[in-house]
Formats: C-alpha cells, structure tokens, sequence
C-alpha cells in the first residue's frame, strides 16, 4: 500500500485515473477503522487535505462553497455560516467527538454511504449541491443523488468530491436538524431529522423535511412539505408531519433499535424539528 498526497485536484484526479485500486480520504475517520477490519485493502491511499480549493470555505454572490475535506469543526466554528444554515451546522458538530471533527469532513460523511450521516439530511434540506472531479472533467449534482445505498454512492471510480455549493437561504428561512441516540454523545444516530422552512408571518410558505437513519439512505418526505405548505405549524399540522415522517420510514431491526421504534421516533423528531426551524426562521436566527 502507498501513500501519497496530491496538491491539486488533476493530480488526484490522475492518480485515481492510473490505481484503479486507489481510494482517496480527507479526514480517513471512516477509512482507516475499515481497513482495520478488513473491509478495505486500498494499494494506494490518496489525502485529500493537502489539495487548497477542499480545505476553503468561501461566501460570494449568494453562495456558500465548502471544500469537500474541510474539518467539520471549520463549519462549526464559523459564526456566519452557522447563522445561516443552523441546520447543517449542527449535522456536522455531531460527528463523532470533538477530536473527529477536526480531521472529519462533509464530503467523507456523505461519501461513506451511511444512512446515518448527521450532515447529510441538512444538506439535501438545503439544495446542497456537490461538485465531483474526475478524469473526464467536473460535473455537479445535488447532493442528495450522491449516496445510492448503504457504503454505495453514484461516483465512479476515478471521481471524488471537489466542494459542495449551499445557496443563502430566502429570507424569513430556518432550519433544524435534530438526532436520537442511545447515549448522550459519540454515538450514531438512531433517528436523524432535517426540517428548512420560509416563513410569510405565521404561514409556512416553503418546507423540506428529510430523515436520516431510517432506510438505505436519507429520505425526502414530500407528504411531510406538502403539510406544512400553507400552515401555521397548528397543532393538527404538526400531527400530519409527525404521520408523514413515520410513513416514510423503512427501518432496520439491530440492537440499537427496532424498526417499530426508529418510526415512531421519526415521527417525534420531525415534527419538533420543524417547531424549531420556524422559530428560528421567524426570529432571523
């Protein structure tokens, strides 16, 4: 096995190209517990972290762009980007332990493939989008076409993730993400929910509502939006969201919890996820 560290993308993008049996990481929290394990044998390792345009973090022209190997803890810490997708924030300061978060990074959560990915249901929330490189070039697509199945995404061999481009949210918008685990941290979600609302006073006038941890991957609930189109989060409504979510589950029964358990559990969080969002988006926070 060999390792290397590209210094611009083409560079990784001819390394891939040339090892067919090369697999690239950032943060290599995931990575290097399965090559433990057996999972993985890569004969060549190719970091990501020393490549400048997937360790920036930059705002302009109404877009957020995260290198895809930035430190979650990057994320965290950045005031003005927390202030503007909460949401998501809160996803990627929940991966791991403090120390995992600052070698961990979106890209790799999202690229491992688990349903379970904190920082994922916030960005397809979001309309998060992801720009890939590969040899024949860069493509961008939303984030939520990434993953296919658990530890399977649609990238192709040659191809990782550049940086993914998060658009300001309308005004009047907020958004929450909100996990069940057995402990009080370090742990991976049993339940996760994502809710993004725009608020017109009291009425919901735009919604996205996504689960995570509840079936092969991340999952949409379009009954769940529809609710709360036009609403103002009575309790009838949020009853309807809860339904919704729950609907949408298609769990797994293991240790951590039962497939009874992880829906009705979708349930709860979805709707306080939401009571969240629209606070925050009514208070401008």
């Amino acid at each position: 096995m060999h390792y290397v560290a590209p210094t611009t993308v083409g560079e990784a993008c001819s390394l891939l190209a040339d090892n067919p049996g090369s697999r690239v990481f950032a943060g290599a929290t995931d990575l290097v517990p399965q090559m433990r394990t057996g999972r993985l044998e890569p004969s060549v390792m190719v970091d990501l972290k020393r490549i400048d345009r997937l360790m920036s973090v930059s705002h302009a022209d109404g877009r957020w762009t995260i290198g895809a190997a930035t430190p979650a803890s990057d994320l965290t810490h950045n005031a003005a980007f927390t202030a503007m997708h909460p949401g998501i924030s809160e996803g990627a300061g929940l991966i791991g332990s403090d120390q995992i978060q600052n070698r961990s990074s979106l890209g790799g959560n999202l690229c491992n493939g688990s349903p379970a990915a904190d920082s994922v249901p916030g960005m397809i929330a979001a309309g998060a989008r992801a720009v890939i490189a590969g040899a024949g070039g860069e493509r961008t697509i939303p984030v939520a076409d990434v993953v296919t199945g658990p530890g399977q995404t649609s990238l192709a061999a040659d191809e990782f993730i550049v940086e993914f481009e998060i658009d300001d949210p309308p005004a009047n918008t907020g958004d929450a993400y909100l996990r069940m685990i057995p402990r009080t941290e370090m742990d991976i979600a049993v339940v996760g929910a994502a809710v993004r609302l725009t608020m017109d006073g009291d009425t919901v006038s735009a919604a996205g509502v996504v689960l995570g941890a509840v079936a092969p991957t991340a999952v949409r609930v379009p009954e769940a939006e529809a609710a709360l189109v036009g609403s103002s989060l009575d309790a009838d409504t949020l009853a309807a969201v809860a339904a919704a979510a729950s609907a949408a589950c298609n769990p797994i029964d293991d240790k951590r919890g039962t497939i009874e358990y992880r829906t009705q559990v979708a349930g709860v969080l979805a709707k306080r996820a939401a009571a969240i969002a629209a606070e925050r988006a009514q208070n401008g926070a």
